[in-house]
C-alpha cells in the first residue's frame, strides 16, 4: 500500500492512491466493471444504465440500508478497456488508469472531490483498494486521522463519517 496522495493542481482537489496488483489489467478490468465483482470491494451497489460501460451512460450508486437507502447518480465520461475508466460518482469524478506492471498491474485511482472530504475518501478507497488486492483492511480511523492531519493544512478542516 502507499500513502494517497493530495492534488491541489486542478480546478478541485483530488487524492490519488495506486496499487500494484497482482492480476493482468484485463482481470483487474472486469474487477472495475462488472456489477458482482464491484461488490466485494466498492463501498455500494453499482448499476450502470443498459449493462454497457460506455460514454455517457448513466450509473445509479445504491448504498443501501446502511446509509439510509441513500442512492447518488453519475456517468460515464470515459472509456478504454482495459486501461482507462472515468466517471462521475455525485458530486465527485473517478477515474481508474490500469497499466502492466510484469505480469500483474499498475493502478492508480484518482477521485476528484469536494475539498473537505479528501481525508475520509483517502481512507475509504484505502481501504477498497486493499479490498481488491486482497489485503485485510486497516483501521480506517486511523487512516483518517493521519490523512485529516495531512491535508487540513492544505484545504482546511476535514467531515469525517456521516453519523448515523
Amino acid at each position: 500500500m502507499t500513502q494517497a496522495e493530495l492534488r491541489t493542481d486542478g480546478a478541485r482537489p483530488a487524492v490519488r492512491l495506486e496499487r500494484k496488483l497482482a492480476d493482468p489489467p484485463a482481470v483487474v478490468w472486469q474487477a472495475i466493471t462488472e456489477r458482482e465483482q464491484l461488490r466485494a470491494w466498492f463501498p455500494c451497489d453499482v448499476e450502470v444504465v443498459g449493462g454497457v460501460w460506455e460514454v455517457g451512460a448513466a450509473i445509479a450508486f445504491d448504498f443501501g440500508t446502511e446509509m439510509s437507502g441513500m442512492t447518488l447518480t453519475g456517468e460515464v465520461f470515459a472509456v478504454d478497456e482495459p486501461k482507462l475508466l472515468a466517471f462521475s460518482w455525485g458530486e465527485e469524478r473517478l477515474q481508474f488508469e490500469l497499466t502492466p506492471d510484469g505480469s500483474g498491474t499498475h493502478l492508480v485511482l484518482t477521485d476528484e472531490l469536494p475539498a473537505d472530504a479528501a481525508a475520509r475518501n483517502a481512507a475509504g478507497w484505502d481501504e477498497c483498494l486493499d479490498r481488491i488486492a486482497g489485503i485485510e483492511p486497516g483501521d480506517w480511523k486511523s487512516r483518517f486521522d493521519t490523512y485529516a492531519a495531512t491535508f487540513e493544512p492544505l484545504v482546511g478542516p476535514q467531515s469525517g463519517p456521516p453519523t448515523d
